[in-house]
């Protein structure tokens, strides 16, 4: 789950962090309230939206050439950006060519600038634990900096247990290069980027940048974090963060009725029961030359009202010209697979071509309850392996 930037500041103020002043504007009219709280001061407006790549973004069909982030000095222009943000999308190189609406406005007290440092959270795979990664060269281009030298990126595992040690953030304040006391600053800010990854669940928490300012002031001038879904049921605190407007309404369809759904850019819909063999399905569909259109795993036993549930939002998605069904039927058997699918073919209509691959215990049953429903489903397709199916599948959807 996704937060705004607001929220994440607020987080990690909480947590010890030192963020400028900011307020939240959800109209026009709020936006200048917040800009005249200021006593004529420059301010930031801020898009917030659930994208990266704000600053260089545009808003779409506007006609204006600034992004999600704009530094302001007066009231009048106050006035008209805030105007072209809650009015038209905004497009980045992380939302579609259709952009995302902008509902809120972040108005923040702007900060003079004499470095920027880049400070992020994430869970190492290879390592088991929570890595620190920092680097001086932080800005909005840190994912060139990370591609071009990736020695500028400093790494700091930190125990999950214990949390981020005292020692451990001032070596790493003092390789970024503070000094004097900017190093206890940014300590202070460290401590609280770490507290609120280990608290919360995070997937992601990163502050880009983390700034110093002519007079030495450290400053966590933004923020995102993103928390691991499965831990969510530990922290109904941050259900009210949710912003369902930024959320795909066919993944929130989904996650009401406990599918795991991702929507792609495809044309080949993808109903599977186990994540890693939706992986494997994906990858052999673009093996063969297709796209897939979702990543659905409807989980160990597929039961007729999760079916059904699962075509519908399949093919809620007018891209899709073609649906693969890969099952292997452990948990649930295959027969009692087959019915599901047949009884989800006759309420929801298969409108397009359904390859079925079915493997596992009872498979000829199922394969017998299948080939009694062609009749009655002409668009229902089975095959005897995966390849076959992906195969079939592409070419149908061509």
């Amino acid at each position: 789950m996704k937060i705004h930037e607001y929220q994440a500041k607020e987080l990690l103020a909480a947590a010890g962090a030192v963020i400028p002043k900011g307020i939240v504007a959800r109209t026009q009219s709020e936006a200048l309230t917040a800009f005249d709280s200021f006593g004529g001061k420059p301010v930031v407006l801020k898009a917030q939206v659930h994208a990266g790549g704000r600053g260089k973004g545009k808003f779409k069909d506007s006609g204006k050439d600034f992004g999600g982030v704009k530094y302001l000095t007066k009231r009048e222009a106050v006035a008209e950006v805030a105007d072209t943000m809650f009015k038209f999308p905004l497009v980045t190189k992380q939302t579609d060519a259709a952009g995302q609406k902008v509902s809120t406005v972040l108005v923040q007290e702007a900060a003079d600038i004499a470095k920027e440092i880049y400070v992020g959270m994430v869970l190492d795979r290879t390592l088991g634990v929570p890595v620190l990664m920092a680097s001086a060269e932080g800005g909005v281009d840190i994912e060139e900096v990370a591609a071009r030298s990736p020695e500028k990126i400093l790494k700091m595992p930190v125990s999950p247990e214990l949390g981020l040690r005292d020692y451990q953030a001032r070596q790493l304040a003092f390789e970024l290069g503070f000094t004097g006391d900017q190093i206890e600053q940014a300590v202070k800010i460290l401590r609280a980027l770490s507290k609120v990854f280990l608290e919360k669940d995070c997937s992601l928490a990163e502050i880009n940048p983390l700034v110093v300012t002519p007079d030495g002031k450290v400053l966590a001038l933004d923020a995102k974090i993103t928390f691991d879904d499965n831990a969510l049921f530990r922290h109904t605190e941050l259900e009210s963060l949710r912003d369902l407007s930024e959320e795909n309404p066919a993944e929130i369809r989904a996650g009401k009725a406990g599918l795991n759904f991702i929507q792609l850019h495809g044309n080949i819909g993808c109903l599977v029961n186990g994540a890693g063999l939706a992986m494997a399905t994906m990858d052999i569909i673009k093996f063969y030359g297709g796209q897939p259109a979702n990543f659905l795993d409807v989980g160990g036993g597929v039961t007729p009202e999760g079916a059904i549930e699962a075509f519908r939002i399949i093919l809620s998605d007018p891209a899709v010209k073609g649906i693969l069904v890969n099952i292997f039927g452990g948990i649930a058997k295959c027969d009692l697979i087959a019915e599901a699918l047949v009884k989800a073919g006759r309420e929801v209509g298969f409108k397009v071509p359904v390859v079925v691959r079915l493997e596992g215990t009872n498979v000829e049953k199922a394969r017998e309850i299948l080939a009694t429903a062609k009749s009655e489903l002409p668009t229902l397709q089975t095959a005897a392996n995966l390849a076959e199916a992906a195969q079939k599948v592409v070419a149908a959807a061509k």
